[in-house]
């Protein structure tokens, strides 16, 4: 229930200061209807039936817990035949803290910076000033996928003087223009 805590912050300031229950519903803005009805104790046709679904949910988790909210659903239709929406669904897991426990692999385009295959000297130094033409040049490597194309794995280099800053080349190919021998 989602205002269980205000309720019964009113019921114990009603109870044990003597507050009016009235007053306290009024402050903490809840209904005092839906207070009186949490009071006795009664629960609606509702909230009986997303217990029993959760206890579904709860059993379809614990058999297969690849199982997100969505093949939940489909699953306490087809075989429960209980017949629910999917924000329902998800309601009710989360209210239970069930989730899928797939793990996607990362399949991520850059290196892992904590385990790098070889380190260039810092010669720059940061230093990005040239004061005459061939004195600094700077390079980048791009390599990316083009979907469209069988075996797309294309690579982009480029080339910039630190002089003048205009980019000197650009190279794009299937296959890397700088291959280099492992380093031993």
């Amino acid at each position: 229930m989602r205002h269980g805590n205000l309720y019964r912050a009113v019921r114990d300031w009603h109870e044990t200061n003597g507050y009016p229950a009235d007053s306290c519903c009024e402050i903490l803005h809840i209904s005092r209807k839906a207070y009186y009805r949490w009071l006795s104790g009664k629960k609606s046709k509702r909230h009986v039936e997303n217990e029993r679904i959760a206890e579904l949910a709860e059993h379809i988790h614990t058999d297969s817990p690849d199982k997100g909210y969505r093949r939940i659903r489909d699953d306490l239709e087809r075989y429960h035949h209980t017949k629910i929406s999917d924000k329902r669904a998800l309601r009710i897991c989360r209210s239970r803290d069930i989730e899928s426990t797939i793990k996607y692999a990362n399949n991520g385009c850059t290196r892992n910076a904590a385990n790098p295959q070889c380190l260039a000297d810092n010669i720059l130094n940061r230093d990005f000033h040239a004061d005459k033409p061939n004195e600094k040049w700077l390079t980048d490597v791009t390599e990316f996928k083009w979907y469209e194309v069988k075996d797309g794995e294309w690579i982009a280099t480029s080339t910039l003087p630190l002089h003048n800053r205009y980019v000197s080349s650009i190279c794009v190919s299937r296959n890397s223009p700088l291959r280099m021998p492992p380093i031993p």
